[in-house]
């Protein structure tokens, strides 16, 4: 008799994703027209650049662009990430870098779950950007401690939910049967609740503080605050969102509109403003309302190296210290004149920034190494100029705190950003995971090495020359 097999992990993400798809699509309907928007954008633009679809053949991203690429999710307190971690690492997910986001005024500090090899990625590149309320940072101390104590009351994961996670970390993993019921069981923990924990007077003082401090501690659960899915050309999706009656935040996050992408470009369209019921200390309720949830696009361009990311912040750095994008957009076109002016000093020809070492990339042997066996080692520079060897960028798979914060902003209010003392605590919040982040860096090298291992070895040799 066949023994029966544990559901892979890419699958039960898989599942997971496109159950969390459905559920945001009929709480945010405007979701669903904008991942229409995207898909159809995509289509046009793939039509126009076969070297673009021929990179992302060689590269592993285009059988996975449809996917929904990533979600955000806030916690109210430690025991809520710990919890978190062993959830998604059952989907394959784990936890990679700390976020410090204090430094644009906002209270918490994050990671983000994602597969980390590029097997998994290829198979379901879903990620969550999740992050952890700094009540320690609300300088009211009364108001800390009520926000405290409604947290400590709520819990946010169902019973079956644990019951199936205790059981996938006894057994090593889950059986069909029981991979359904799990998907169900997580999902309530993202799902919108209407209802506040909180009264309206609580709320507001809540709110006053900080409206993200108001989001994490006043529901009965943390919801999933948004999903977004992956574009070829954001500049395009966000001139056209208000064709299709969605209103774009003022400016793209991130570096400017180039040849060859880098890192992350993002934009979303602004939060609802959504019908809540506050419970009052007599038991009844009050209708009010809350602004949280939004939908948002991304453009991923190539992972850079420690070099490439240093002169990225410098110059990131040295746009917004010239001109800061203002929330209402008025001065948009100047914001992103000077940031391509400004990244005119970024090498913009993959070619030249794989030679300056300032992203990775994914080594392959062309058709033309076929039968070749090489007798001593050669450097890998004289492989890809003969033609036996070519490269394709590695696909940035993380987050940029400020593109971050300024999608935090843009959708919770210009009063939002408040003049925190930025207080990065990764020993914190590593305590509160209960385990380390792992290093982006470290992952995007071991990809890189790995592909030019392969290739050596495709070639008949052991090792590579310098």
């Amino acid at each position: 008799m066949k023994q029966q097999a544990f559901v892979p992990a890419h699958e039960i993400r898989a599942s997971f994703t496109a159950a969390m798809s459905e559920m945001y699509r009929t709480e945010v309907p405007a979701y669903g027209t904008l991942v229409d928007l995207v898909e159809e954008i995509n289509g046009e633009t793939l039509k126009g650049n076969t070297g673009l679809k021929q990179s992302l053949t060689l590269s592993g991203g285009l059988e996975r662009l449809q996917d929904e690429r990533h979600g955000a999710i806030r916690l109210g307190k430690p025991e809520e990430l710990s919890m978190m971690r062993r959830v998604f690492a059952i989907m394959g997910m784990l936890p990679v870098s700390y976020y410090d986001l204090s430094i644009a005024g906002i209270p918490v500090h994050s990671t983000a779950f994602r597969p980390v090899d590029k097997v998994e990625l290829e198979k379901n590149p879903f990620r969550i950007f999740t992050s952890l309320l700094r009540l320690d940072m609300i300088k009211d101390e009364s108001l800390r401690a009520a926000a405290a104590a409604v947290l400590e009351k709520r819990d946010i994961f169902t019973n079956g939910a644990y019951v199936l996670v205790e059981k996938a970390e006894n057994e090593g993993g889950l059986y069909a049967e029981d991979v359904k019921a799990f998907v169900a069981e997580v999902l309530e923990t993202f799902r919108w609740h209407s209802e506040a924990a909180v009264s309206e007077e609580l709320y507001e003082r809540l709110h006053s503080a900080h409206r993200l401090v108001a989001d994490v501690v006043s529901f009965k659960g943390p919801h999933i605050n948004h999903l977004t899915p992956c574009t070829l050309d954001i500049d395009k999706v966000q001139a056209d969102m208000p064709k299709k009656n969605i209103s774009p935040k003022a400016v793209v996050e991130g570096p400017p509109s180039r040849k060859c992408p880098i890192l992350l470009r993002q934009t979303s369209f602004k939060a609802l403003n959504e019908q809540v019921n506050y419970q009052e200390e007599d038991g009844s309720f009050k209708t009010g309302s809350h602004t949280a949830r939004f939908g948002e696009i991304e453009q991923r361009g190539c992972a850079l190296t420690p070099a490439g990311r240093a002169l990225y912040d410098e110059l990131l750095l040295k746009a917004r210290a010239e001109i800061t994008p203002d929330a209402s957009g008025e001065n948009a076109g100047v914001y992103i004149e000077n940031l391509e002016k400004t990244f005119a000093d970024f090498p913009d020809t993959w070619d030249g920034l794989r030679r300056e070492k300032l992203a990775y990339f994914v080594y392959s042997l062309t058709a033309n190494a076929e039968g070749i066996r090489l007798d001593t080692a050669v450097p890998l520079e004289d492989l890809v100029a003969d033609g036996l060897v070519e490269f394709a960028p590695v696909i940035y798979e993380d987050f940029l705190p400020v593109s971050a914060a300024g999608i935090f902003q843009s959708n919770l209010g210009d009063e939002a950003a408040q003049d925190f003392i930025e207080l990065p605590n990764k020993a914190l919040f590593e305590n509160a995971l209960g385990a380390k982040v792992l290093d982006e860096f470290e992952l995007y090298a071991s990809m890189e090495e790995a592909s030019i291992a392969a290739c050596f070895a495709g070639l008949g040799l052991k090792g590579r020359a310098a």
